[in-house]
């Protein structure tokens, strides 16, 4: 299956979800991933059958930020601002603004942010 996504759904786990929430509605919405629920512990987004992945935010204990690290596909590269600014915006610590990394390859445009508990989220767009 070459070109297929690798991954299907993933949760990044945050200590405090009510603080966390905001940011990760705004970085959802600015790439365009529906929040599809929402509960007491755990917060969906983008749909199952999509095939195009699938995040929970899950509160849990004893969250340290370490070297994990999650990059989320952008349409395009406005789209790559919008998610830095959201996330800003959102409670969220710039790690990197948006712009080219040429030393990964020569059309990758990405940003960096932390979340309220330091976890790296990326929105990147490797199109020209």
């Amino acid at each position: 299956m070459a070109g297929a996504l690798m991954l299907d759904h993933v949760s990044i786990t945050v200590s405090d979800l009510a603080r966390s929430a905001p940011f990760y509605d705004a970085v959802m919405a600015a790439l365009g991933v529906p929040c599809v629920w929402r509960e007491a512990e755990a917060i969906g987004y983008g749909a199952r059958d999509s095939g195009a992945g699938y995040l929970t935010i899950r509160q849990g204990p004893g969250v340290v930020a370490d070297r994990r690290h999650w990059a989320f596909r952008a349409p395009n590269r406005p789209a790559v601002v919008a998610f830095h600014a959201a996330g800003l915006a959102g409670g969220g610590a710039d790690d990197g603004a948006p712009g080219l990394r040429p030393h990964y390859h020569a059309h990758y445009y990405a940003a960096f942010l932390r979340d309220p508990d330091g976890n790296r989220v990326e929105a990147v767009c490797h199109a020209p």
